[in-house]
């Protein structure tokens, strides 16, 4: 599997560190303990397109938000993930 990164270009997934779903959303941190076990363990296995964020750690560090088929491991694409506050 390769995955295209927006800075080096295709790159073997082997450079890169799966960081988990990109479509949780997390609670607030005073949120009660139950809430906060629903979002850390009860998750979908979705099967078709999906987004994921993936840590390019052996190349240029980004952060990307990939979008990849669970049953195929076909990649549609790759973005860049800005930092916090980037945008304003």
């Amino acid at each position: 599997m390769r995955i295209p990164c927006p800075f080096c270009g295709p790159r073997s997934v082997s450079e890169f560190t799966y960081e988990g779903d990109a479509t949780v959303v997390r609670p607030p941190l005073d949120a009660d303990p139950d809430t906060w076990f629903a979002a850390v363990y009860e998750r979908t296995n979705p099967r078709g397109s999906h987004q994921e964020i993936w840590h390019h750690i052996q190349g240029c560090r980004s952060f990307l938000r990939v979008s990849r088929d669970t049953a195929t491991h076909a990649i549609q694409g790759a973005a860049m993930i800005a930092p916090e506050g980037a945008d304003e």
